[in-house]
């Protein structure tokens, strides 16, 4: 996503969280549109191959009013296994982990590709006090998430390769507990378009839903989906 100084950064009511995601989006605000720029001028546009490696110095991170929307859901949810396919920097990484803190406790398991990117969102965890609750992955998340994980999960968050959503959820379909949420960031890239065919059809057992999140006055698609069955 690509934000302004006109966004509002969210509040979930610790001040310091606050402070560490206003901060974290603001340097986003800084760095990110130039790294965009640089891969455009290279050719490189986030649906190829080597997209990912361009942007390993990019924040990548979800819009506000999306990441406080899934604070509201894991919230609204009480969940306390959670999976993230995508951590980047770890800013919606802070959402999740805000939300099973006030829940009482929990465990979130989140991949990412880059290593270093890893560190980052490691170290932003910690400078939450949220480290604890968090469990990072580094690598492919079609093999980070082929073991170790909860029996059941509560609520799924899909924010890597859109390419790989359909992929990464059928890996961990048979774990998604009764009305299990998922949630998949920028799904409305032609790169969903599998996913979204299987979620969207009924007999695959989802109640999905379609909505989105301005910023930098443009629009972002985003999936939420109960497993209803």
């Amino acid at each position: 996503m690509t934000i302004t100084s006109t966004d509002t950064f969210p509040a979930l009511g610790s001040a310091r969280l606050d402070a560490l995601l206003a901060r974290l989006y603001g340097d986003a605000l800084r760095q990110d549109p130039g790294l965009r720029q640089a891969a455009s001028a290279q050719g490189i546009g986030e649906q190829d191959p080597g997209f990912y490696g361009a942007m390993r110095g990019a924040y990548m991170p979800v819009t506000p009013e999306f990441g406080k929307l899934l604070y509201l859901l894991a919230r609204a949810v009480r969940a306390r296994s959670v999976v993230e396919y995508g951590t980047s920097f770890g800013i919606s990484t802070l959402f999740l982990a805000a939300a099973l803190r006030d829940n009482g406790g929990g465990r979130l398991i989140t991949t990412e590709l880059e290593p270093a990117k890893v560190a980052r969102a490691r170290a932003h965890l910690e400078e939450a006090g949220l480290s604890d609750l968090v469990e990072l992955r580094a690598g492919d998340a079609l093999r980070t998430l082929r073991e170790g994980l909860p029996a059941s999960i509560d609520l799924l968050l899909l924010d890597g390769a859109k390419s790989q959503y359909l992929a990464v959820l059928r890996l961990l379909e048979a774990r998604l507990a009764p009305c299990a949420l998922v949630a998949a960031d920028n799904s409305d890239m032609e790169a969903s378009a599998a996913f979204l065919a299987h979620v969207r059809d009924p007999a695959h057992g989802y109640v999905a839903a379609a909505l989105g999140s301005r910023a930098l006055g443009a629009f972002h698609g985003h999936e939420i989906m109960l497993r209803a069955a």
